[in-house]
This record gives C-alpha cells, sequence and structure tokens, in this order.
C-alpha cells in the first residue's frame, strides 16, 4: 500500500508540473503595473516634461520608423526590462498604467512594431517573429530564421499590415524578405553582396526601400524587379524614414566635413532626385509630423544637448526641453499620430527611460 501510495503521488506530481509548466512560462504576460509618471519644468525652457517610465529599469521605444503610438493616441507600446529579461509593454497615456504583453526570451526590442489598425504588434524573439493581439494576448510564431542565417537590423510592417519586411545574411550574402502576417509564408525579394538593412515598404506603392549600412539607400519592387540604389547628397545617411504620403523619403545627411552642419534632406524616388529641407543645429536623430510640416530632433552638440522643434517652412528651430543623453543618436524622438504630442528616450538619470512633452500650444493638430 505505500508502494502504491508513492505511485500514485510521483504520477499527481508529475501530471501537476506538466500541466502547470505553459502557464508558468506566460506567469507574467497581462500583470498590470502602476503609474510611474513623473512630472518636472524643464530646467533650459520651464516647459513641462513627463517622464513615464522609472529610471530604475531600461525602457525604450520600439525602432523610430515603426509605429509606437496607437491611432487613438490612448496607448504607447514600448520594451522594459523591469523583471528581468527585456519584454513589450502597453502604456495606458491616460492613467500611466502599463501591462505586460509578452514572456519571451530574446525580445528585440526595437522590432517593435504596432500594426496600422492598432489591433497587435510584431517583434522578433531570438530568431522568431511572431505576431502578439492585444485581445486576449494571443501570441503566435510567425517565422523562424533558418539555422545558418542571421538577421540583419530591422523589422517593419507594411502600410497596409499585409507583410512584414526584414532581412537575413549568410557570409556574404544577404537576402530581403517578405513574411505574410495573416499566414506566415515568407518570400524572398531580392538578394544583395551586402547586409541588407532597416528595409521600409513604401506607403501606397508596392516598393520596398532598403539600406547598405550609412553609405546608400535602395529600391526595389516587392516582386524583386527594378532594384536601383538611390540619388543622395554626399556624405553619410541617417534615419531615413517615408514621408507618410510615400511621395518622398526624409533623411539626415552627415557630411564628412564634421565642421558644416547636418541637414535634414528629401529624396523622390519617382524622378530621383534629391532636395536640402533644413539645415540643423547638428541633429544626431530626427522626425516628422504627419503632415510634413514640423521635425522633432535631438541635438548632437554636447553643449546644447536639447530637443527641437523646426518648422518646415521657415526653417526656423525652437528648443523646446533637454534630452542630456550619452547617446544623442539614441534619443529618437517621434510624434503622436494627431502631432500633439512627442516621445523620445534619455539615459541621463541612468537607465534609458521614456518622456513625452505635450504641444497642443506649438503645433497645429493633424488628421490622423
Amino acid at each position: 500500500m505505500a508502494a502504491s501510495r508513492s505511485r500514485i503521488s510521483r504520477r499527481a506530481f508529475l501530471a501537476t508540473a506538466a500541466a502547470a509548466g505553459p502557464l508558468a512560462a506566460e506567469s507574467f504576460k497581462n500583470r498590470a503595473f502602476e503609474s510611474a509618471v513623473h512630472r518636472y519644468a524643464d530646467p533650459a525652457t520651464e516647459l513641462t516634461v513627463y517622464r513615464l517610465t522609472d529610471p530604475a529599469h531600461a525602457s525604450t521605444l520600439p525602432a523610430y520608423y515603426n509605429r509606437a503610438v496607437t491611432r487613438g493616441n490612448d496607448a504607447l507600446l514600448f520594451a522594459s526590462d523591469r523583471l528581468g529579461p527585456v519584454q513589450a509593454f502597453r502604456m495606458d497615456l491616460k492613467t500611466g498604467e502599463s501591462v505586460q504583453l509578452t514572456d519571451a526570451d530574446e525580445v528585440d526590442a526595437e522590432s517593435l512594431a504596432l500594426t496600422p489598425d492598432s489591433r497587435s504588434f510584431c517583434y522578433f524573439a531570438g530568431r522568431a517573429l511572431r505576431l502578439a493581439l492585444f485581445s486576449g494576448l494571443r501570441d503566435r510564431e510567425l517565422y523562424r530564421v533558418p539555422e545558418g542565417w542571421e538577421r540583419c537590423p530591422g523589422l517593419s510592417v507594411a502600410p497596409d499590415g499585409a507583410h512584414a519586411a526584414f532581412a537575413e545574411r549568410r557570409g556574404e550574402t544577404s537576402r530581403l524578405l517578405l513574411v505574410s502576417l495573416a499566414h506566415g509564408e515568407p518570400r524572398t525579394v531580392l538578394e544583395a553582396r551586402f547586409p541588407i538593412e532597416h528595409p521600409l515598404p513604401r506607403p501606397g506603392r508596392a516598393q520596398i526601400l532598403y539600406r547598405q549600412s550609412d553609405t546608400a539607400l535602395w529600391l526595389v519592387n516587392s516582386d524583386g524587379r527594378e532594384n536601383r540604389q538611390l540619388k543622395l547628397a554626399p556624405g553619410r545617411i541617417a534615419g531615413p524614414k517615408w514621408a507618410d504620403d510615400g511621395k518622398t523619403i526624409q533623411y539626415l545627411n552627415l557630411p564628412d566635413d564634421p565642421k558644416q552642419l547636418r541637414a535634414i534632406h528629401d529624396s523622390t524616388p519617382d524622378s530621383n532626385t534629391d532636395k536640402l529641407v533644413a539645415k540643423t543645429s547638428q541633429f544626431a536623430c530626427f522626425s516628422a509630423n504627419h503632415d510634413n510640416s514640423v521635425f522633432v530632433g535631438a541635438s548632437a552638440n554636447p553643449a546644447s544637448p536639447y530637443i527641437l522643434l523646426l518648422l518646415r517652412l521657415t526653417r526656423r528651430e525652437l528648443t523646446i526641453c533637454e534630452h542630456r543623453a550619452t547617446r544623442p543618436e539614441a534619443v529618437s524622438p517621434i510624434f503622436a499620430p494627431d502631432s500633439q504630442r512627442i516621445y523620445f528616450q534619455s539615459d541621463r538619470e541612468g537607465k534609458p527611460a521614456i518622456y513625452s512633452m505635450h504641444l497642443e500650444r506649438l503645433v497645429e493638430k493633424t488628421d490622423v
């Protein structure tokens, strides 16, 4: 009888452990956290700044070209290591409360990308491309990088929400892929003899922009045809991104001569022309609002570590706050869809934290 009881107890234990395994793997998913929002007056301008996350933990925004704010301007997608490994979180921008969305290994914070309908998001966890729904936090693997290949920098979602775009490399060869968000079917668009980085599908057209390091931009049709290098200003490239209407590519030109000013340029692929938009006070990174009337940038000048607004029409800058980040290029300021707020990140208080400012008195509201 004693031996029998022992066997039954062992079976019950193993059954319980097996059942608890999947639950334990997602034990932190959907966990809520109280607001950590801290409001203060900026030392340089006395304008109000909101620190949204606790600098005791590292919290970062997705890549500057990916959607981070929902269409209704009510939630922010970000990454944080507040419980150990980096995971995805969703912040309610009205209450400041956050909810953990993932419980996966090796989450790539920059790869987080909202889909256009704001109902789900894509991300890479290790070698796996995953799609997660906000409703019920259902999560599934779409694609896995094959053995022998490694992923190149960058992941983006097409403006129509049909595909995710990224690249892989093996040795000296890299390939640009599109993966269907509905079925997970991968398709190779083209191969190149250099690392393909940060592919960005074009709004309204079946084309994809991609980078060759910081030296060149290339454009290819989604079927792999008409692959060509774009005409750009001499110098290095930083922060290229499609304008929301898909007509031009906005990028930061970094002259080879460090005494020359960095400038925002527009590249028009259809005519293969390049145009100066405005010189800047040495922006390290920037982005535009929805109608491209205003830019927000982070200065790389150590003597003036500021976040600035630049009006396209007058080409004049307005300092709105300090960023004081150790790496200005990582500040990554972005506009909310309606242009009424900006979000940026800085490690000014130790670990990276996310900050926000209201711009209702400075920038006109744009339609989402």
